[in-house]
């Protein structure tokens, strides 16, 4: 019987996989027969996230020329690499048609924007689509004929075991199971089921005619409940928030101008609900940097090196290393070191000391001592130009308005700085530090997930919208469209009077009702409450869950293991719901990608299982020294 791999999900992360299979069949399986069977309801290439199927409106939040799903020669892994054009240089080769055109109908609209894409520009989620139909289409086309890939568009809803040791996969209204030596889940984004919090909201709002709209991806969401002049709380100011906003402005009919002095105005079409919008830090994310690196990086890692994070892990208790007290600590001086570097290298007049003489002292001392702070105060005279990660973090912690107009100006003026200082190279300290988050990023894959706190403060710094849209935000603010509710929001239910309450201790003694709450973010990937029948089965299966209830692997090959931590034979998962979460599905090119890494170390594992020897191949444990990149989608 021909050896047979079940792929369940065959978006981005899959189509990667694939890629790399096609990559090592020959020096790792041979040209044997092989078949493939790939389990997903939507298009293979884009999946669920970025299918065709959604608002033109909505953007990348990654520049063109920084997203790849190809290998080059940074990538640190056993495979061959396999050279191909990241989305502007695919679009650049579409435009002189020395490309076939993309799987899905380009249609005029997305034609007119796959010419008009620049390397520094932000592509629609569409155009995105069809970049990965197009590279799961090739890497289709690159396996050989001994290769049979079988199409399944329906979703999988459980897996078992069979005596033999073979694998059954259920797809959804299938009396036949699909039969597999080896099983890969790259499920993506998942839906969750709500939380008590989320529950006890969903339920008062039934109980008073309300409306609830739990954490879901904003694409997926029904807003026809968010009605014309109605105030609407929100709680999220990131990267949902943003597809809110755009979705129920733009995206009803409204347009915007420049004004003579260069900013937008916004028109409303009168279809927009009022927007209220609060969050923890109050702001939302960074807005992502607007010019190229120059001259010479960082030299990353420095402190937080594999040795490091492998010695902490090897010393700390069965919870692994304490994140706040091992980690955050040398986070703090790795961040610092990038940008302090920087600063020095480009801006000798800010400071007083050589960088020689600053750097042997800064390595030196010890990471968030007053040692340290000396050291800085005394070298970097102006207070504007030093690192203060708990500021940055939280820009607007203690400050107090008298009233919320006052809070608007300030939002708004916040969010002009972030955009002046984003888009200027004199600022370029800021993208050491970018550099020095995905150093520290890929180290920490290292350990699994760290958690929620390190997640945020990636997103938040790294991980922000576009220019433009902020633009577009501060201009809604202006029209009164959105209005900002200050940081530490509290959302509560209010029984007394049967509406959803916001209230933030920036403005004392403010509040707003509304009948409508918004949780603008992604549901958690906790598999324990996933809304998937899928991961659930697994789990009761055997497959044991870390921090945050995610699916443990073993970072080696991405084996799923079972609570003794033993690794499943047949089972393999990457992803979102996994606890190796942090690689995305796509990367920046020449950054030594993890989730590259990943994939080639998961092939190559599963085609010496399909081989037959049942063996695994000894591949290198990711060691992500030069870095890595997590796209914000």
């Amino acid at each position: 019987m021909t050896p047979a791999l079940v792929v369940v999900g065959a978006g981005p992360r899959g189509t990667g996989v694939l890629e790399r299979i096609a990559a090592n069949l020959a020096e790792v399986y041979g040209d044997h027969p092989l078949d493939i069977h790939l389990v997903d309801p939507h298009p293979p290439g884009g999946g669920r996230i970025w299918r065709h199927d959604q608002s033109p409106l909505l953007w990348m939040n990654s520049h063109a020329e920084d997203v790849t799903l190809f290998t080059d020669d940074t990538v640190e892994m056993a495979g061959p690499v396999t050279p191909g054009p990241d989305l502007a240089a695919w679009a650049a080769a579409y435009r002189e048609s020395t490309l076939p055109p993309p799987a899905v109908a380009a249609g005029p609209e997305l034609d007119a924007e796959i010419r008009g894409l620049t390397p520094a520009g932000f592509a629609s989620r569409r155009l995105q689509s069809a970049y990965l139909g197009w590279v799961h289409a090739r890497v289709r086309a690159a396996l050989p004929p001994q290769v049979t890939v079988h199409e399944h568009r329906r979703a999988a809803v459980r897996v078992e075991g069979a005596p033999d040791g073979l694998q059954r996969v259920w797809p959804a209204g299938s009396d036949t199971p699909l039969t597999a030596d080896a099983v890969l889940f790259t499920l993506g984004h998942l839906d969750t089921e709500p939380d008590d919090e989320q529950r006890a909201l969903t339920a008062f709002a039934a109980r008073h005619g309300l409306t609830h709209l739990p954490p879901a991806y904003t694409a997926d969401s029904d807003l026809s409940a968010l009605a014309p002049g109605a105030p609407v709380l929100v709680r999220g100011l990131g990267l949902a928030f943003v597809d809110l906003m755009v979705l129920v402005t733009e995206g009803r009919g409204g347009r915007y101008t420049t004004g003579a002095d260069g900013r937008l105005v916004y028109h409303p079409s009168g279809a927009e609900p009022v927007l209220y919008a609060g969050s923890r830090r109050g702001v939302p994310y960074r807005s992502k940097i607007g010019y190229g690196w120059q001259g010479d990086p960082p030299p990353l890692p420095r402190f937080l090196t594999a040795e490091v994070v492998d010695a902490l892990h090897a010393t700390a208790g069965p919870g692994g290393p304490d994140f706040t007290r091992d980690l955050w600590p040398l986070i703090d001086k790795e961040l610092g070191w990038a940008h302090y570097h920087r600063l020095f290298t480009t801006r000798p007049g800010a400071t007083r000391i050589a960088w020689d003489d600053f750097a042997e002292k800064y390595a030196a001392a010890v990471p968030l001592s007053e040692e340290l702070r000396t050291l800085v105060a005394t070298a970097v005279p102006d207070p504007a130009d030093r690192l203060d990660l708990a500021a940055l973090d939280r820009p607007l912690a203690g400050t107090v308005h008298p009233d919320p107009a006052a809070l608007q100006t300030a939002l708004r003026a916040h969010i002009a700085a972030d955009l002046d200082r984003r888009h200027d190279p004199a600022h370029s300290p800021d993208l050491a530090i970018f550099l020095g988050l995905l150093s520290v990023y890929g180290q920490l894959l290292r350990l699994g997930d760290s958690g929620q706190r390190w997640h945020g403060f990636f997103s938040y710094l790294a991980s922000g919208p576009p220019g433009p849209w902020l633009r577009q935000l501060a201009a809604l603010s202006e029209a009164g469209i959105v209005h900002f509710l200050g940081p530490d929001t509290a959302f509560t239910a209010d029984e007394e009077s049967g509406l959803f309450r916001a209230a933030s201790p920036a403005v004392p003694g403010h509040h707003v009702e509304a009948r409508v709450l918004v949780e603008a973010r992604l549901p958690d990937a906790a598999a324990v409450r996933s809304a998937d029948p899928l991961p659930r089965g697994l789990l009761g299966d055997g497959a044991a869950t870390g921090p945050g209830g995610l699916l443990r692997v073993d970072p080696a090959d991405g084996r799923l293991l079972g609570l003794g931590g033993l690794p499943h034979p047949r089972r393999f998962a990457l992803g979102p719901h996994t606890d190796a979460r942090g690689a995305g599905a796509f990367t920046r090119p020449r950054t030594n990608s993890s989730s590259f890494r990943q994939n080639d170390a998961t092939a190559r594992a599963l085609l010496a299982l399909l081989r037959g020897t049942g063996e695994r191949v000894p591949v290198p444990v990711p060691s992500p020294s030069r870095g890595t990149h997590v796209p914000d989608q």
